[in-house]
């Protein structure tokens, strides 16, 4: 078996080039790659096209590429979060493809699997199926590039007669992701919440770098308890349990009135 074990983040990106396409880890902040994200920062590189469920905060998360203007293309399931992704899409200067968040998880499955494409509801008789969606302005309030139509077919399932739209699956150049364990060999382990959509993004990234906070030796993950198994993961570095965990809103209840 390979030793996948890198140095650090920045030798685990640093063929990363300017243009490519990402697929990276969170939800919220909640399992960023912000190791990851932070090395790709101080490098320079520029002209992405990133997938992820959002594009994080103005400092914290994608939010920070965002800042630097490191960004061309999104795409998101949600985006309300971060005011200088706003400014920067309704100007003009970002491209966003808005996706229903079940279909963009699955479209990253579908594409970590080798299938080339599915039908869903989801989206059925709106502009995600039927186009139009804005996802370039042209900085003077007109749309300059809006989503375009979707095939739309109707399969008897279950005897019912029902619409599906077609979706295309997603594969991305590299990939980046944050686990909670993982061994030498890549196989991982995530943690609670930040599971989310970092096994996924491992699935569609040709190349998948991933950080985690604890990195042991082949054999010590019990096989039963390994969520992503190695296959997918192609370079792993360790970063420390000590690293910092935002979340996005708290909210707390004072002593004795629970």
């Amino acid at each position: 078996m390979i030793d996948k074990e890198v140095a650090t983040p920045a030798e685990a990106v640093a063929d990363i080039p300017d243009g490519a396409s990402l697929a990276v880890g969170g939800f919220g902040l909640s399992g960023n790659p912000m190791a990851l994200i932070d090395a790709l920062l101080a490098q320079g590189t520029t002209d992405l096209s990133i997938v992820s469920n959002n594009c994080g905060v103005d400092d914290w998360g994608l939010g920070v590429l965002l800042n630097a203007r490191r960004i061309r293309k999104m795409t998101s399931s949600y985006v309300g979060e971060n005011k200088e992704f706003e400014r920067q899409f309704l100007s003009g200067e970002l491209e966003l493809e808005l996706t229903p968040q079940g279909t963009l998880a699955e479209k990253l499955r579908a594409g970590g699997s080798g299938i080339a494409a599915f039908y869903t509801q989801s989206g059925v008789g709106t502009q995600v199926s039927e186009g139009g969606l804005p996802r370039r302005y042209d900085g003077s309030g007109g749309v300059a590039v809006a989503s375009p139509a979707k095939d739309v077919r109707s399969f008897d399932v279950s005897g019912r007669a029902r619409d599906y739209v077609l979706e295309e699956a997603i594969v991305t150049d590299f990939a980046l992701v944050h686990a909670w364990r993982g061994d030498r060999h890549g196989n991982l382990v995530f943690h609670k919440a930040a599971r989310n959509f970092n096994p996924l993004a491992a699935m569609a990234g040709r190349i998948c770098i991933v950080q985690v906070e604890e990195l042991v030796e082949p054999g010590v993950l019990d096989p039963d308890a390994v969520h992503l198994p190695g296959v997918y993961v192609h370079r792993i570095v360790e970063v420390g349990t000590g690293i910092e965990k935002r979340i996005e809103k708290r909210t707390v209840t004072a002593r004795g009135e629970a």
